[in-house]
């Protein structure tokens, strides 16, 4: 029977010497002698095969589930409900901050869809709003970010279209911005 020394060591997982010697295959311990591997009491050589198993720290990177309670750099909430097969998803969204001074913000409705919602640990998406209490539309889009603790951020950049009275006003009537979401805990 061959013998296997394995230590762990932080930056290459765990390194395992396998005593060839003779004495070792009999289950004797080798003499000591050589030069040894840190942290292995008995001293066995380097001389030795050496078996690296190098386990990944790294494990399979969490998935960003944007089901859920998320609230934006400015304070607007918006809930999303379980995306479908198709990334197909919806929810509402509660702005903090509006440009509509004559009407009561009230919570929206927003439909939206997911790319590769099986394939991709951190998914693009989009949705769009239309504002209940005023004559305007956006639409986000964004990507979702999970970071090494597990927690998910989405990044997103809006355009909002406000409704003019004329054409000659057209010039006014999109506004672009960037926010970033956490999830509600």
């Amino acid at each position: 029977m061959r013998r296997c020394l394995c230590q762990p060591l932080r930056s290459l997982g765990t390194v395992c010497a396998i005593d060839r010697r003779p004495g070792a295959i009999r289950g004797r311990p080798p003499a000591r002698q050589g030069h040894s591997l840190p942290g292995i009491e008995d001293g066995t050589p380097l001389a030795y095969s050496l078996a690296l198993d190098v386990q990944s720290k790294s494990q399979t990177p969490a998935k960003c589930n944007l089901a859920g309670t998320w609230v934006n750099d400015l304070g607007s909430k918006m809930v999303i409900g379980t995306t479908n097969e198709d990334g197909q998803f919806s929810g509402s969204y509660l702005t903090a901050v509006s440009a509509t001074t004559d009407a009561a913000i009230r919570e929206s409705p927003l439909h939206g869809r997911q790319h590769h919602t099986n394939q991709r640990a951190q998914p693009t998406f989009g949705w769009t709003v239309s504002w209940s209490y005023s004559d305007s539309t956006a639409v986000f889009v964004g990507q979702c970010f999970v970071d090494e603790k597990g927690e998910e951020t989405l990044e997103t950049t809006w355009l909002l279209r406000e409704e003019v009275a004329t054409h000659a006003d057209d010039w006014k009537a999109n506004r672009v911005g960037k926010n970033v979401f956490v999830r509600v805990k």
